[in-house]
Parts: structure tokens; C-alpha cells; sequence
């Protein structure tokens, strides 16, 4: 049996945008329906929703039959947790809270088995496909995709260190965290920052790896899109969820 082929990671090296859509609701049954509506990759969150181990298992296996890839935000930049995300067959995954290029080199370490890192090895996983892909422990970091999240101003001053990290493939900006650090929590457009964030994307493209994105408004998403940004998230389940109800609701009860 083959490696699973990362279409994500070869979009991003090719250069191509990839569109994408935030799940937070934590449920397979969702994650479903969303894979099936055409996005280029849906973002998993363990880092701020009730997910676990358990329930990202079944959320891989119902996004497994559909063309979007799946991208785990994990909780922390942590070996055990990453392993154990790795073992049950993600490929792409977003550290969150990197800060230089020290906790960058230990993100792509936790995703490598030794001696290029300190992956823990287990032979019958999913990840393996039950020990049936040959000499996957040798060739798995071909096609692991490593994204990292920039998201205080001290990060950003390190932005291009974090980018020369070899095994990083792509830097996120967190908008939210990024204006928190900045003084204005709470918010995620404000017009002293978007120019910063869109400085972002060119700093890292020009770096020559992948900026991505996270803005549920539209004219944000296209403006970071026409900076330079690879990987943009245009809305989170949630937030669809949400709305959407409220704006049914609106028509028949003002």
C-alpha cells in the first residue's frame, strides 16, 4: 500500500491558492457535510473547541472520502499530542503560539521520527494504514505538511527566522491573538493592524513559504489573497451555524 499523496501540500508548494473553511463544532457528523461542499481544506480545532482525541478520530474518518483536506489545529506545540494526532492519520497540521524559530525547529521535530526529530514510532496505526504502507516510518515526513501560527507582535518581529526553519511549510497569521498582543482584543480588522498582516503574507511569501488566513469577511480574505496568502479560511462552521439561524429567525421575527 502507498503513502497517501498530500494534495495540500503540493497545491502550496505549486504556488495555488487554497481555499478553506474553520470546524469547531467538534462533531464527524458536521465535518461530513462541510467536506462535501468543495473546499480545498477544512481546519479541525483542538486548540479552541471541546475536541479530543477520540472525536478527531471520527471527524478524519468522515472527511477521509472527500477530495478537501483535513488540517488539525493542535492544542500546543506538544510532542505527545502531536504524535498521537500523527498516529491517527493526519497529515497536515497548525501548531499554534510559535513564537521564534527555536519552538518552530521543535514543532517540525515533533513531527519527524529519529533521528531527524522525536516522533515516537508505533508500527499499527492509522496513520500507517495498520502497518500496511510500506516504509512509511522512513517517507511519512514527504508528505506531512507543517504550518505554523504567528500570532503576537514579538513573533511577528521574527517572522523571517521562523520562516527560514527547514520542514516549516507554511506560517499562519492569528488575527485575534495578533490584535490582542497589539492592544485591541477583541477585534480582528482593526486598520492599524490589517496593514501589518498584509505585510505578513509578503514577508513570508517572499521567504518562500506559504502565508495563510482566518476572516469570515470577505473583502479581509481577498485583500490578504491579493497580498500574497496561500491558504485562507473564509468562515468557521460555527459562525455559519450561528448566523445563519439568527438570519432565518430575523425574517419571520424582527
Amino acid at each position: 500500500m502507498e503513502l497517501p499523496k498530500n494534495a495540500f501540500k503540493r497545491a502550496l508548494r505549486e504556488g495555488k491558492s487554497q481555499i478553506g473553511l474553520w470546524s469547531s463544532l467538534s462533531s464527524s457528523y458536521t465535518v461530513e457535510v462541510i467536506s462535501g461542499a468543495g473546499y480545498d481544506w477544512i481546519l479541525l480545532d483542538m486548540e479552541h473547541s471541546p475536541n479530543d482525541l477520540e472525536s478527531l478520530l471520527a471527524q478524519l474518518q468522515a472527511a477521509a472520502p472527500y477530495p478537501t483536506t483535513p488540517i488539525v489545529r493542535v492544542p500546543w506545540n506538544d510532542m505527545v499530542t502531536i504524535k498521537r494526532v500523527l498516529d491517527a492519520g493526519a497529515q497536515s497540521l497548525l501548531v499554534p503560539y510559535v513564537q521564534n524559530a527555536a519552538e518552530a525547529k521543535a514543532a517540525v521535530a515533533n513531527t519527524r521520527y529519529p533521528p531527524a526529530g522525536v516522533r515516537g514510532v508505533a508500527g499499527t496505526t492509522r496513520a500507517t494504514r495498520f502497518g500496511r504502507i510500506k516504509d512509511y516510518a522512513k517517507r511519512a515526513h514527504e508528505e506531512i505538511c507543517l504550518l505554523v501560527q504567528v500570532e503576537t507582535k514579538s513573533a511577528l518581529d521574527q517572522l523571517e527566522a521562523v520562516c527560514a526553519v527547514e520542514g516549516v511549510d507554511g506560517v499562519f497569521i492569528g488575527p485575534a491573538d495578533l490584535h490582542a498582543s497589539m492592544g485591541y482584543p477583541g477585534e480582528t480588522a482593526n486598520p492599524a493592524i490589517l496593514p501589518l498582516i498584509e505585510d505578513a503574507m509578503r514577508r513570508i511569501r517572499k521567504a518562500g513559504k506559504a502565508p495563510g488566513y482566518l476572516s469570515p469577511v470577505e473583502a479581509d480574505a481577498k485583500r490578504m489573497l491579493a497580498a500574497g496568502a496561500q491558504f485562507v479560511a473564509v468562515g468557521a462552521d460555527v459562525g455559519l451555524l450561528a448566523r445563519g439561524a439568527e438570519n432565518l429567525l430575523a425574517r419571520f421575527k424582527p
